[in-house]
């Protein structure tokens, strides 16, 4: 948690977005500006908006899609941990399998 909370003090974040990260145990996926970010949660599918409240969560294997400047992206991550604070969101996959 300590690593958002820098993370967001070193970065400006445009106010009507989020700054994303992906990573897994062998390289970083994605990182970027994203105005919205749907999950597949353990307990069931969820989406993060701009000034969502903080949260963390398991993830199961299944679709993570995202919007940025570009369109609609979207992978499948074969698990992970997803969490949520000042507009900072670092999802921590197993692997990305498509």
């Amino acid at each position: 948690m300590r690593l958002l909370s820098l993370l967001s003090n070193l970065l400006y974040i445009n106010p009507n977005q989020m700054h994303l990260e992906i990573v897994t145990p062998d390289k970083k996926v994605f990182q970027g500006e994203v105005t919205e970010a749907s999950f597949t949660g353990a307990g069931g599918s969820f989406q993060v908006l701009t000034n969502h409240a903080p949260l963390v969560s398991a993830l199961a294997k299944g679709a993570v899609s995202f919007t940025t400047s570009e369109g609609k992206q979207s992978m499948i991550v074969d698990g992970g941990v997803v969490e949520v604070k000042d507009n900072v969101i670092v999802l921590l996959a197993e692997k990305v399998v498509g």
